[in-house]
C-alpha cells in the first residue's frame, strides 16, 4: 500500500476511533460530595477584645423607685375606719382601690402614685390624708441561668451585686468526681448580658480570685449566663436558614454543620465565614471561604466542641469587631434559649435577638 494512502487510513481511523469514545463515554457531572472526601483543621488567629468594666457599674443605684405592673401595695386612708387594703399593679398599669376606680402607677414613684390617688379619691372623701407603702416588689426582676443550682427569675428588692445574686440562687452547679465536688459551669464565657449587650465582666477574676472591681450592682432585667463547661454544641449564627445549636458529633465538618441550618438566607456572603473558638477572655478566630468549599474549589474544614460559626451578610469590617459582636449575640441566643425553657415558651421577647448581627460595633 502506497505511504500516502497509508497515512490518510490512519488519521481517518483515529478520527473514526475518537468519534466513537466520545459518543459511548458520557462526560462526568460534577458532584460536590465526590469532588474531595478529605478534610482539615483550620488556622486560628488569636484575637483581643477590649473588656473594659466602667466603674460606674459598682455604684449602688440611687434612683428613686418606679412602680410597674405586679408590685404590690399597701394603701390606707388615715383615719378613715376600714380601708386598709392591700392591692397590686394591675398589668394594664392601673390600681383599683376603693371609690378612686382605675388610678395609674405604672412609671411612677410612691409619691406620684399617692397623689395622684389622693385627687381621685377627693371625690368622695374631705381632704383624704393616703398613705401608700411598697409592700413588695414584683416588676423588677433578673434571670439568672445556667449552671446555677437554682436557676430562675429573681425580684430585684434592693440593690444587689452580682456575687450576692450567685449566692441567693445557691452558688454554682457542681458535680461530684472521685469523692470531691467539682464546679461546672465556664466561668470563662460566662456573662452578663444587659439591654441587649454583653456587659465586660470577668467571671474568673470575680469568682476565683475574689476581685471586687468586678462585682457589679444588677439592674432591672439582666441576665446572668453561667454555661457548662461541658457543652459540646456548635452555635451556628448569622444569614443562616435555621440558626441552632447543633449537637456536636465526631468529625462535624462546615459543611454539614452549614447543611444542618438548612443554608444561608439570599444575603449572605458566603467567602468569610467566621469560625470563633476559645472563652470571652481568649478567643481566636478563623475566616473560612465557605463559597470555595461548596463548589469544589477548597477542602472542607473540621469543627470541634463550642465552636461559634458565624455567616455574614457582607465583607468583614475589623476582626476584632467582629468577634465581639459574634460572642454578643452567641451570648444574646444562649441567654433567650435558657430563658425560654425557664418560663416554658418558645419565644422570649426579652432578649431580641437579630437575625444576624451588625457589621459595625
Amino acid at each position: 500500500m502506497p505511504k500516502t494512502l497509508l497515512l490518510h487510513c490512519t488519521v481517518l481511523c483515529m478520527a473514526l476511533f475518537g468519534n466513537a469514545c466520545q459518543q459511548t463515554i458520557p462526560k462526568p457531572k460534577f458532584d460536590i460530595r465526590k469532588v474531595d472526601q478529605t478534610v482539615k483543621n483550620l488556622t486560628f488567629t488569636n484575637v483581643k477584645i477590649k473588656r473594659t468594666l466602667d466603674p460606674k457599674l459598682l455604684l449602688a443605684p440611687t434612683e428613686t423607685y418606679i412602680l410597674g405592673p405586679g408590685d404590690i401595695l399597701t394603701i390606707e386612708i388615715a383615719e378613715v375606719p376600714n380601708t386598709l387594703a392591700s392591692t397590686f399593679v394591675m398589668p394594664d398599669g392601673m390600681v383599683y382601690y376603693n371609690l378612686a376606680g382605675g388610678v395609674r402607677a405604672e412609671g411612677l414613684t410612691q409619691a406620684d402614685f399617692a397623689k395622684q390617688l389622693t385627687e381621685a379619691l377627693k371625690r368622695d372623701y374631705s381632704n383624704p390624708l393616703v398613705n401608700v407603702s411598697l409592700s413588695e416588689v414584683r416588676s423588677r426582676r433578673y434571670w439568672m441561668l445556667g449552671q446555677i443550682v437554682s436557676p430562675g427569675i429573681y425580684p430585684l428588692r434592693q440593690p444587689t451585686t452580682l456575687l450576692e445574686a450567685i449566692a441567693s440562687a445557691g452558688g454554682l452547679a457542681m458535680s461530684g468526681q472521685s469523692g470531691t465536688s467539682v464546679e461546672i459551669a465556664d466561668l470563662g464565657s460566662s456573662v452578663v448580658i444587659r439591654d441587649g449587650n454583653v456587659l465586660p465582666v470577668n467571671f474568673e477574676k470575680l469568682i476565683k480570685t475574689g476581685d471586687v472591681s468586678q462585682n457589679i450592682f444588677l439592674r432591672h432585667n439582666d441576665y446572668i449566663y453561667l454555661p457548662s463547661s461541658s457543652s459540646s454544641n456548635v452555635l451556628l449564627l448569622g444569614a443562616i436558614a435555621s440558626p441552632q445549636a447543633i449537637r456536636y458529633k465526631e468529625s462535624l465538618t462546615l459543611v454539614d454543620c452549614f447543611a444542618q441550618g438548612q443554608g444561608s438566607t439570599p444575603d449572605a456572603y458566603l467567602k468569610q465565614v467566621v469560625v470563633v473558638r476559645g472563652s470571652f477572655d481568649k478567643p481566636s478566630a478563623a475566616i473560612v471561604d465557605l463559597q470555595a468549599i461548596l463548589v469544589g474549589k477548597a477542602t472542607d474544614v473540621l469543627l470541634q466542641p463550642r465552636d461559634i460559626v458565624w455567616i455574614p451578610r457582607q465583607p468583614l469590617g475589623l476582626l476584632d469587631s467582629t468577634v465581639t459582636l459574634i460572642f454578643r449575640d452567641a451570648a444574646r441566643s444562649y441567654a433567650a434559649t435558657q430563658g425560654s425553657r425557664l418560663v416554658g415558651s418558645k419565644v422570649n421577647p426579652s432578649i431580641p435577638i437579630p437575625a444576624s448581627p451588625a457589621q459595625s460595633p
